[in-house]
């Protein structure tokens, strides 16, 4: 059984489609737009970040195989989130509007979640 599936799922300040900042690894600088998130384990998916290598078998769908090109998984920690208004990389705060709580940007106050 595997262990982080079994656990509750934590927290990830950044959800898909948001822009972020990567603060680390090598691609420190660039910013990209989440594609996927997963809670469980604290990993996102970055559009165009963290580019890895995979050497496919050919199969049906691709009969020559080869070395295809695609995302990796990597941790929410390493990037921070851009706000829309003031272009900035910024901490996420939390808002109470109409009894709902929503994400705010610490920079600017504006908020994310509309």
């Amino acid at each position: 059984m595997n262990k982080s599936r079994t656990a509750k799922a934590g927290k990830v300040h950044v959800r898909k489609n948001d822009t972020v900042l990567v603060l680390t690894g090598k691609d420190a600088g660039k910013r990209g737009k989440v594609v996927t998130v997963d809670p469980h384990q604290k990993r996102i998916l970055v559009e165009g970040i963290n580019i890895m290598k995979r050497h496919i078998r050919p199969t049906r769908a691709l009969p020559q195989g080869g070395i295809i090109e695609k995302e990796g998984m990597m941790d929410s920690s390493n990037v921070m989130l851009v706000c829309s208004k003031c272009q900035q990389p910024t901490r996420v705060g939390k808002k109470i509007v109409d009894n709902k709580s929503v994400r705010a940007c610490k920079r600017c106050g504006e908020l994310i979640d509309d």
